[in-house]
């Protein structure tokens, strides 16, 4: 479902991603662990189209996503990948299905249909009865949530999460971590995920080990 190629990024003369190449399985869990500045974050930005590759291809569903245009690209992200970053980044003044429901009107859905589809995805995440609370009226776990809802709510192809429980207690971690493990089971959804929680990667399908921008190591997890 999502095939990166031989993708290489540099700032000045400083190779961040060198020559990685990955594939990922339509319904997987993939976690990607190793000490900071490994490149870990600025892979997941080349796989997500958020940067583009000094060499290298990634394609999703089949679509070369750098060939596209400019515009062209931002609606295949808007439409296919979902994000979720450890901080959530919601908008205060919104409520929580106002937030959720942006992506869809970005996409060109009516606000009335936006709602229902965020309220919809809210009650899927877990806090359906949060719909009109703003975040500051949310615990970390809730914002979290509200932030996965969004990710989610134009059913991607995949979703790239960066660090999603780094900002959590570790009740609220692990509650986030199995959430991700549930909505694999009930929407078949995709997630990569950057983690330097090991226990947490262990639950994972298969964990991608970095180091000085190569993945060094595949761990396929048992059960």
């Amino acid at each position: 479902m999502l095939v990166a190629q031989n993708l290489l990024k540099k700032y000045s003369n400083i190779t961040v991603v060198n020559n990685v190449s990955l594939r990922v399985d339509r319904g997987e869990v993939v976690s990607v662990i190793g000490a900071s500045g490994a490149g870990k974050t600025t892979l997941l930005h080349l796989l997500g189209a958020l940067d583009k590759p000094d060499g290298g291809t990634v394609r999703i569903d089949g679509t070369d996503v750098f060939s596209l245009p400019a515009k062209k690209q931002s609606a295949f992200r808007n439409q296919h990948i979902g994000f979720v970053f450890q901080f959530h980044h919601l908008l205060p003044e919104f409520s929580s299905v106002e937030n959720v429901a942006i992506p869809l009107w970005i996409s060109g859905k009516g606000k009335k249909e936006g709602l229902a589809l965020a309220g919809d995805m809210l009650a899927t995440v877990g806090i359906g009865h949060r719909l009109e609370n703003k975040p500051s009226e949310l615990s970390g776990g809730e914002q979290q949530r509200v932030a996965i809802a969004r990710a989610l709510v134009n059913k991607p192809s995949i979703v790239m999460a960066d660090e999603p429980t780094g900002n959590l207690d570790s009740a609220n971690a692990q509650l986030i971590h199995d959430l991700f493990l549930e909505l694999r089971a009930k929407l078949n959804q995709t997630f990569v995920m950057i983690t330097h929680n090991e226990a947490m990667a262990e639950k994972t399908d298969r964990i991608l080990i970095m180091k000085d921008g190569r993945i060094v190591e595949e761990r396929v997890n048992k059960g």
